[in-house]
């Protein structure tokens, strides 16, 4: 009776450690604390439904060199089954290398689809006609002013109406308070930022609103992108923008974190998070009541037109060389819930995509995200195409020279061109 106890005991361990032997494990890439924390309950959610254990693997920090990293891995064969994606530019160009599997079908099927915001849905589409990504949150982007620094030197804080307008306000503003008038992200130590935080704003409503033709090609010898490097100039050259600290290493932190709260910078592009972790109460130098105090304008177009960019957020994605593409995809919409989702804006900033967000209690908490979530029903944004991650950089490289005052609007543009052309071969450029 013993040896059969014995023997069975033995039989029970054997198959216990075979079954932990076989089980999947799940490795995904996050950076960045926040985003980490973030997807805490989430990765608990996935080990628990699916019976799997769940690799969380850090990479560096600084979108940029997330990135890298993360592609390095990509053409290694070494990286995880799941990463989200750090800017939407990237997105076309991991899809054109074979890096991401396909979740047309299954995000389709997916219950939550539905409730997304169509403008979120859009952005999920490349240019093939297929949904690489899961767009479960999205940046909005518009114009953050201090309106109490307007309002205390008599200045309008109407909606400016044309870029005319707004560079009028902006050279009122320095005459006015010494203060700089507005910011545009720009030069290479800003990286992505100089495209997505800056160029795109203005390029939407320019004479050249989209840089993807129907075929496909890079359209970046239209009038627009010169015009809207000339926006870029007349702040630099007439003094309306801090150009110093963009020179240097994290060029945002001496505009945004320490002029904008001292009232030494009166507008700037920014998104919802800035709200909460810039200037509201995440940030270490926080603004007071500044919900009342930093006003929005919407980004105008360059004659007429008002525009709210919206961009997806660190969209997730699969590996297209997952041990297990499936069970990845299975996991991918997990991630895309609501709770993750609200969890990200909470210690994020960015928006959810889904409309059902409205209606969570933890999101009605996060009051100062609640109205601009409304306003992602009318978000713009560029359409996708390979080569968007050069052309990036191309933007970033020509604000360089401008903030440099090495060259002029039509040099900056060629500046753009040359290096495209340069990267991707002169078939890519219109």
């Amino acid at each position: 009776m013993k040896k059969t106890v014995i023997g069975g005991l033995c039989a029970i361990l054997l198959s216990a450690v075979s079954t932990l032997a076989h089980a999947e494990t799940i490795r995904i890439a996050n950076h960045g604390q926040a985003g980490i924390d973030a997807m805490k309950s989430t990765v608990e959610q996935i080990e628990k439904k699916y019976g799997v254990t769940v690799e969380v693997i850090e990479y560096p920090a600084p979108d940029k060199d997330y990135l890298t990293k993360l592609l390095t891995e990509l053409g290694a064969g070494n990286a995880p089954d799941l990463f989200s994606i750090p800017t939407t530019a990237a997105v076309a160009d991991m899809v054109a290398a074979g890096y991401l599997a396909p979740v047309t079908k299954e995000i389709k099927a997916w219950d939550g689809y539905a409730n997304f915001y169509d403008v979120a849905k859009k952005l999920a589409v490349s240019p093939d006609g297929e949904t690489y990504v899961m767009p479960f949150m999205l940046g909005i982007q518009e114009i953050y002013y201090r309106k109490d620094v307007l309002d205390k030197a008599g200045i309008s804080t109407e909606q400016p109406k044309s870029w005319k307008d707004l560079l009028d306000r902006a050279a009122e503003i320095k005459k006015k308070t010494g203060a700089y008038g507005l910011l545009f992200p720009a030069g290479v130590s800003w990286g992505s930022g100089a495209f997505d935080e800056g160029f795109q704003h203005l390029i939407v409503g320019s004479k050249t609103p989209q840089l993807v033709d129907a075929d496909g090609k890079l359209d970046l010898n239209g009038e627009g992108v010169k015009d809207v490097f000339n926006v870029y100039k007349q702040l630099i050259d007439n003094d309306l923008m801090p150009t110093q600290p963009l020179l240097g290493p994290e060029p945002w932190v001496v505009p945004k974190y320490q002029m904008f709260p001292a009232g030494k910078l009166a507008a700037t592009t920014c998104g919802s998070w800035c709200y909460i972790f810039d200037w509201g109460r995440e940030s270490k130098n926080p603004i007071p009541e500044v919900t009342k105090v930093v006003g929005t304008w919407t980004v105008p177009g360059q004659t007429s037109g008002q525009y709210v960019l919206a961009n997806l957020a660190a969209p997730w994605a699969v590996n297209a060389k997952s041990a297990n593409v499936e069970l990845a995809k299975k996991a991918l919409m997990d991630i895309g819930s609501v709770e993750t989702q609200v969890s990200y804006a909470a210690r994020i900033g960015n928006i959810p995509s889904s409309k059902d967000a409205a209606k969570n209690a933890d999101f009605q908490k996060l009051t100062e995200l609640v109205a601009i979530h409304a306003a992602a029903e009318n978000g713009t944004f560029l359409k996708q195409a390979s080569g968007f991650g050069t052309v990036s950089e191309g933007v970033a490289r020509a604000t360089e020279a401008l903030l440099r005052k090495e060259t002029d609007a039509a040099g900056a543009q060629k500046i753009l061109v040359d290096y495209v052309k340069e990267t991707l071969g002169d078939d890519a450029v219109k």
